[in-house]
């Protein structure tokens, strides 16, 4: 399809525009096309606050200047009509995404715009500002709003693109991080609030936020300069081989074991190596580094008890299951900590993919149970893995109307959670019971009143093998848990039934 900034089109249009931007007086046309640059490489959208403090700022100076601050008006001036704010959003963007296109794609009009965020950001973070600010300040400070964008993402440009005026900026950051605003902030914003409230250590270098973002060559320069401990643990225990794992860098994971002999099985406070890190967050090209080392242990266990392979297979990452079980052989039927097997954490987790590679193989048990005598089939029946009931089903072995040690089916859990879609797939089987009782007398209708899925009650009400009048072990109906004001329209719904007994007691 020929794209639309092509030809004589809105390429034409745009270029010209850009003409005119440079052609402007003062400084102007460098105003124009840093708001230009910002935004259309930002990672992402920047409010007006933050565009004018970004385009504010003196490369490299050590001191940032508040006067040199423009207002949005100046800027959406300078930029010729290219760009706009978005008032609901209160972030400013192009006028239009072949725009974006334009400027992506044109390689003269930006000769290297990663690398100049990375200097822009990392100026910022260096001046005497941000440097004077206590480390434990929020990082929401009114008259220096672009701070948290520095801090979230200089390390993203500099993984894509570090020049050698951006280097020793980097540098400068990371071997001074210690006490920077910047650090606690990122780690909360990143997600680890939870630790910052309990009041521990906080641990977290330079050569962790470097590995955690992936920029190999300052890693790589850290460790030159022997600044730090290639397995120096951060607050949660990790090292920086175990943030770079869990992060997808494989080049960085390279340089660790190699040049900084950083320790492979080496356990965070979770006692998840290296390698667990990796298969959890389904980085494969990562985890086939590890395996293809002597010295590390696919098969090394957290402290739940968990190996690999299983935190591969509960997130649903098949390519990560598939990888590590051709490195070796792996018993796929050997229950861990909670007496479950692989198979049950794929099928549990609706992991389809993982599931069919682990049904392909011949040792591979699916109705085995688990400690509570639940199968395969009765867990993603009560979590609702719609894909996962499916492939189960095709499996000759399967014994659908199994009972697990309370006597309930998998069509039993089914109906307790209230999932009108598995029940109407399970009730498709002709093997189904829809009747069975567990083992205090209680059929499926008697959990579907209890959940008050309405849904599932109507449909059970539906099959002719189904006795809404039929009692318990305690000589109560399902009509009984239907009680109540919330319930009104499901008793309603099962006094439809004609054969009902209205006498039966209620709530």
């Amino acid at each position: 399809m020929r794209k639309m900034t092509s030809g004589s089109g809105l390429g034409d249009a745009y270029g010209a525009t850009i003409d005119r931007i440079k052609a402007q007086g003062g400084d102007r046309p460098g105003l124009g096309m840093s708001a230009l640059m910002c935004i259309s490489h930002a990672e992402r959208p920047l409010s007006a606050d933050e565009l004018c403090h970004a385009v504010a700022i003196e490369l490299g100076s050590t001191n940032f200047n508040a006067d040199n601050v423009p207002s949005m008006s100046t800027l959406l001036g300078c930029c010729q009509g290219l760009i706009t704010v978005n008032k609901e959003a209160s972030t400013v963007r192009l006028i239009h995404f072949t725009l974006q296109e334009y400027l992506s794609t044109s390689a003269d009009i930006f000769s290297t715009p990663h690398s100049t965020m990375t200097e822009i950001c990392l100026t910022y973070l260096n001046s005497e500002q941000i440097m004077a600010i206590p480390a434990d300040s929020s990082p929401n400070i009114p008259n220096i709003p672009f701070l948290k964008h520095c801090f979230l993402y200089w390390g993203a440009h500099a993984k894509r693109e570090l020049s050698d005026h951006a280097r020793p900026l980097a540098l400068q950051l990371l071997l001074e991080c210690d006490g920077h605003i910047s650090i606690k902030s990122f780690l909360e914003q990143s997600g680890y609030s939870w630790f910052l409230r309990t009041g521990r250590d906080l641990r977290f270098n330079g050569l962790h936020w470097a590995s955690f973002f992936g920029v190999a060559e300052l890693v790589a320069a850290l460790i030159e300069m022997g600044c730090y401990d290639t397995d120096v643990e951060d607050f949660w225990g990790r090292t920086p081989l175990a943030l770079a794992a869990e992060n997808g860098h494989e080049e960085v994971v390279k340089i660790l074991l190699e040049r900084g002999e950083a320790n492979p099985n080496k356990p965070d406070a979770s006692g998840l190596a290296p390698i667990s890190c990796a298969a959890m967050s389904g980085h494969g090209a990562v985890v086939k580094i590890f395996i293809g080392r002597e010295d590390v242990n696919p098969h090394r266990r957290d402290n739940a008890g968990t190996i690999p392979i299983t935190l591969a297979a509960r997130r649903g990452h098949t390519e990560v299951v598939k990888i590590l079980l051709a490195h070796q052989d792996v018993n796929p039927n050997k229950l861990d900590t909670w007496d479950a097997t692989l198979l049950w954490d794929a099928a549990a987790g609706g992991n389809e993919g993982a599931a069919i590679i682990l049904l392909g193989r011949e040792e591979v048990n699916p109705d085995k149970p688990d400690g509570d005598g639940r199968t395969l089939l009765s867990h993603a029946a009560g979590n609702g893995h719609v894909g996962v009931i499916k492939i189960l089903l095709g499996c000759q072995e399967i014994n659908p109307n199994k009972p697990d040690n309370s006597g309930r089916t998998p069509f039993s859990h089914a109906a307790g959670a209230g999932d009108g879609e598995v029940v109407k797939i399970l009730l498709g089987c002709p093997e189904i019971n829809p009747e069975k009782s567990d083992n205090d007398g209680r059929t499926p209708l008697f959990y579907a009143a209890m959940g008050g899925s309405e849904e599932v009650v109507k449909m059970l009400l539906g099959c002719e093998k189904v006795n809404p009048n039929k009692l318990d072990n305690y000589s109560i109906t399902a009509l009984y848990f239907a009680s109540g004001s919330k319930l009104e329209r499901l008793m309603k719904m099962l006094r439809g039934r004609e054969e009902v007994n209205p006498d039966q007691p209620t709530h």
